[in-house]
């Protein structure tokens, strides 16, 4: 494993993360618990979990919370944590967003599902638009004077609204935002117009998910496939089944990933590894977060953080997908 900085702060990272998305529905405890082993044996010493997780039709929050917090009982020193806040937990309108009321609250369930008196990394999950910026970074703030968490985070945030956000931390002397996580792969390039300069500019840590475009890039469907399982079937909810869709299957993506498929045989090396590979070799990301169902779906996804891409390749890769930077996706 390769260990790197987090952004500007002290502490050093994997450049691989294990996120725990799938926990609870499309890996139960026994599979999740295989899956954490085989991260932590390669190395990986970041998890990164959310209060939401896992997603799907039954609606289990939390549970993943819970999975990982009981496999870490015992080596919780051994391990950085990361989770996040925002999402809808209950019926409520104050059981979601990032006012005062709910991250104090949620914090605190978090880490009775987890087992812990602290996180090391709590992150805003989406923005909320609706709450005043100055309330919900007054209240990270608090969270992490209380002890509870030792650095803060967003994910899901357009360029400019985390822009607004470190210079209001900066301006009300808060504690500063040490990382963004973003939606980040071959299929998917927007941030690196603005989002991505950002947080060079600001020495934040950036943690991509979904580098495989929620397995498109593995290369395993076809366009006429009506997948039973994963994220383009309906087995976490019609809904989620047609937001991946919506995001990526369509005939562009899988020419793109046929076309991606060829260069990755020049290396002899399968996409997928050579997918993360790429996003690894972009010098403004921190690490990648890897997602599975099961262990060995971790096999070359963890093994590509040791495969340094020529740079023709590396060019190649960047010249098929540069259609992907534009856009004006929100998340």
């Amino acid at each position: 494993m390769k260990f790197t900085k987090f952004g500007r702060t002290g502490l050093t990272v994997s450049r691989l993360f294990l996120g725990t998305g799938t926990f609870g529905t499309q890996a139960d405890e026994a599979v999740a618990y295989q899956i954490l082993d085989k991260a932590a044996g390669a190395g990986v010493n970041f998890i990164d979990t959310a209060d939401i997780y896992p997603m799907g039709p039954d609606r289990s929050v939390g549970r993943a919370e819970q999975i990982v917090g009981r496999w870490l009982r015992g080596k919780r020193d051994q391990f950085i944590i990361a989770t996040k806040a925002g999402a809808p937990m209950g019926p409520a309108p104050w059981q979601q967003g990032g006012s005062r009321k709910h991250l104090l609250d949620a914090i605190d369930e978090s880490l009775k599902r987890l087992g812990t008196d602290y996180v090391d990394l709590y992150q805003l999950h989406f923005d909320d638009a609706e709450t005043p910026l100055d309330e919900t970074l007054e209240a990270l703030d608090a969270i992490v004077r209380a002890g509870k968490a030792r650095y803060i985070g967003v994910s899901n945030f357009l360029a400019y609204r985390l822009a607004r956000a470190t210079g209001r931390a900066e301006s009300l002397h808060l504690t500063r935002l040490a990382s963004v996580q973003n939606r980040y792969s071959l299929l998917f390039r927007q941030i690196e117009r603005e989002l991505l300069p950002l947080a060079h500019e600001q020495d934040l840590a950036v943690i991509p998910f979904n580098p495989l475009a929620s397995g498109l890039l593995t290369g395993k469907y076809q366009h006429r496939d009506t997948p039973t399982e994963g994220r383009f079937s309906t087995e976490l909810g019609q809904q989620f089944r047609d937001l991946y869709h919506e995001r990526y299957w369509h005939q562009q993506e899988f020419d793109t990933v046929e076309s991606l498929k060829t260069v990755a045989s020049e290396v002899g090396e399968p996409l997928s590894k050579v997918a993360i590979a790429w996003v690894l070799a972009n010098p403004v990301v921190t690490s990648a977060i890897l997602g599975a169902s099961r262990p060995d779906q971790l096999t070359d996804t963890i093994a590509a953080v040791d495969l340094d891409l020529p740079a023709a390749l590396k060019a190649k890769m960047d010249d098929i997908t540069h259609p992907y930077r534009f856009g004006d996706s929100a998340r």
